[in-house]
């Protein structure tokens, strides 16, 4: 069985260097590499499922804790949190990643050719995504998109904005965070006792009272602020009206959208208008979930492999 990896690499931001973490599964030497990027508050192990089921048929997966979240570092600079950091550390993990191996033996082998990678996105990670495979030269083969679109309606931010009041709140024990993560979490679907045990043991961080607090910096969510602009950073322009029709027009490899069909962030109208514009597309429908599907069940996973593998 497929067992993760943990990982980092020193990722450059306006005010230094900070550490960016990541969990990797499969063979190092696969050329098939799959990325995936979670959502707003959460971490690179809600793809565990997923991540096992890719590298057992040949993938190799790499699941990245974006800056501020998970086992990557909080910025002291607070206002270095958005999508150009987030954009930029993608970057660098993906020169990471494809870097040809440095021995005689790997390159006899033939290991330097070029890579097939694809990308996994939740959320903010398929903005993030979209925004990487719309630039000129994009190394994104295929785009995975997951309850998100280029444009991210009012009444859904305001909500998640809600929700994310009193996320700096600590807790006495890893089983008052799964009871604080089922409760949260609760449109992304049902999941078993063990994956919400996981996803509280993996999704906190104990201090050195004993307490725990949840794995994201609090600033993430109180940069939050009203304010207007061009969509890059995640503040304003994403709880304030986001529009990024013009990221997805340049948009040019394959790409599948799930939609949780309940979902308050991903319009039917907003699919709708993806279809009519942008790359070529795919969509599936999960019935009873809402934002966003949490990717581990047979029936979410199915869809992404046979989109992914060949």
């Amino acid at each position: 069985m497929s067992r993760p990896r943990l990982d980092h690499f020193a990722s450059l931001g306006p005010h230094g260097f900070h550490r960016v973490a990541y969990t990797e599964w499969g063979d190092r030497d696969a050329r098939h590499l799959v990325v995936c990027v979670h959502g707003l508050t959460r971490n690179s192990r809600d793809f565990d499922e997923l991540a096992r089921y890719l590298a057992v048929r040949g993938c190799r997966v790499v699941c990245m804790d974006v800056v501020g979240r998970g086992d990557s570092d909080w910025l002291e600079h607070k206002q270095d949190y958005g999508f150009a950091q987030y954009v930029s550390d993608a970057a660098a993990l993906l020169a990471r990643i494809t870097a040809p191996k440095a021995s005689l033996l790997t390159r006899l082998q033939g290991a330097g050719g070029a890579h097939t990678i694809d990308w996994v996105g939740t959320s903010m990670g398929g903005l993030i995504g979209m925004m990487v495979a719309a630039k000129p030269n994009s190394p994104i083969r295929g785009l995975v998109l997951n309850d998100v679109g280029p444009l991210i309606p009012w009444p859904a931010l305001a909500r998640l904005k809600l929700a994310s009041v009193g996320e700096s709140t600590s807790f006495a024990s890893v089983k008052e965070v799964e009871a604080y993560l089922r409760d949260a979490c609760v449109s992304f679907g049902p999941l078993k006792d063990r994956q919400w045990r996981r996803l509280a043991v993996h999704g906190a961080r104990r201090l050195q009272d004993g307490r725990y607090v949840l794995a994201h910096d609090p600033a993430i969510v109180s940069t939050l602020r009203s304010g207007g602009g061009a969509g890059v950073t995640f503040g304003a322009d994403f709880f304030f009206g986001m529009d990024l029709w013009q990221v997805w027009d340049a948009v040019k490899c394959p790409t599948l959208v799930l939609r949780g069909a309940e979902s308050d962030l991903l319009l039917e109208s907003t699919v709708k208008r993806m279809q009519e514009r942008g790359p070529r597309m795919k969509v599936v429908e999960f019935s009873g979930i809402g934002h966003a599907p949490w990717l581990m069940s047979e029936e979410q996973i199915r869809p992404i492999a046979d989109f992914l593998l060949p």
